[in-house]
């Protein structure tokens, strides 16, 4: 009996400790195979899946360490690369939806400019929209990225210009929605943002009562009202999303007024000689309903661009459309890349 009482512990024990084994094994596989997945241009770029609601993108954020900070992004998908710039006062969270519907095709990176979203600008760094292209630059050397398809929207449309025509041969397609053109630069509508800045007070008048208040937000007093087609569709987590990093530290206050001082600058002056001389193909999207950039701007751009393929009209669609017309972004993308 003694002796069966052994041997039946001593097979307890055995199978107790090749689970234990087995177990360690597993846990050390996946460790290895997260700190591979997590190490975007080291090895392999995020392949998660499923939508991109404000949750998962903050679980999939990253950042890159540079001599303009820390700079926040998020990145889906594998293969060439697709870079979307986001509009003022945003962040990259507004192609979500687009990122959502492209990744399959493309590596899509989405960079939150400095000032903007959360990444965190170095100190006495400038703003300026051409050190933005720089940084931009650096991001995606940092990724071993060496071409882009890059689709922009407001702001970052007027980075998109500088960026291809300083960078051609980084810039396979450029897909631009309403933003900034040389003869509108800035449009006329934010220049008391720009005021409201200067005096060191944009975020307590506008974006820390939209963040208290969601409802203001998307009523005709805020950015609903004044930048999105459907303003009742703005979520409260997007809301979170875009102003919180902007109001809740003196650090982010700090940066977004340093961010909006710096688009007073014409920044594409004489640039229109740069576009004739582009060969990158250009589409142009461009809401009718946008009441921040004028309506003969879309037609500046088809006449500015040596390559261009045509503008298409989005009609009453305003500033922020792409967010709300993810499904048109990736319609337009898809035919300008030459996929499916």
């Amino acid at each position: 009996m003694d002796a069966t009482n052994h041997e039946v512990r001593s097979g307890v024990v055995g199978m107790r400790r090749r689970t234990f084994l087995e177990l360690m094994a597993g846990t050390l596989a996946l460790g290895v195979s997260q700190g591979c997945a997590g190490r975007s241009g080291q090895g392999g770029a995020p392949r998660a899946h499923g939508p991109l609601d404000a949750t998962a993108w903050r679980a999939e954020r990253r950042y890159l360490e540079t001599r303009f900070g820390r700079i926040a992004y998020v990145e889906r998908g594998t293969g060439a690369a697709a870079l979307f710039l986001h509009g003022f006062p945003l962040n990259g969270f507004q192609w979500r939806g687009a990122i959502e519907r492209l990744s399959a095709h493309r590596r899509c990176v989405a960079p939150d400019f400095l000032g903007l979203g959360y990444t965190e600008v170095a100190e006495s760094q400038s703003y300026a929209p051409s050190e933005q292209v720089d940084m931009l630059v650096t991001v995606l050397d940092k990724l071993s990225i060496s071409t882009v398809d890059v689709v922009a929207n407001d702001s970052g449309g007027a980075i998109a210009q500088l960026f291809v025509t300083r960078h051609p041969d980084r810039v396979r397609t450029l897909l631009l929605t309403n933003c900034d053109v040389e003869t509108e630069c800035p449009p006329a509508a934010v220049l008391p943002v720009i005021e409201m800045a200067r005096k060191g007070a944009y975020v307590d008048q506008w974006l820390a009562p939209w963040l208290a208040d969601k409802a203001l937000a998307r009523s005709d007093q805020g950015i609903g009202g004044m930048t999105y087609t459907r303003p009742a569709e703005l979520s409260d987590e997007a809301i979170e999303t875009y102003f919180a990093p902007l109001v809740r530290s003196p650090r982010g206050r700090d940066q977004v007024h340093a961010y909006t001082l710096a688009l007073e600058a014409n920044s594409l002056a004489g640039i229109g000689p740069a576009l004739a001389r582009s060969t990158v193909p250009t589409r142009i999207l461009w809401g009718t309903g946008d009441t921040i950039f004028s309506q003969s701007s879309a037609d500046h751009l088809d006449r500015a661009f040596g390559n261009s393929r045509g503008v298409r009209r989005v009609p009453g669609a305003r500033l922020f459309f792409p967010e709300e017309y993810p499904d048109l972004i990736a319609e337009e993308a898809r035919a300008l890349w030459g996929v499916r």
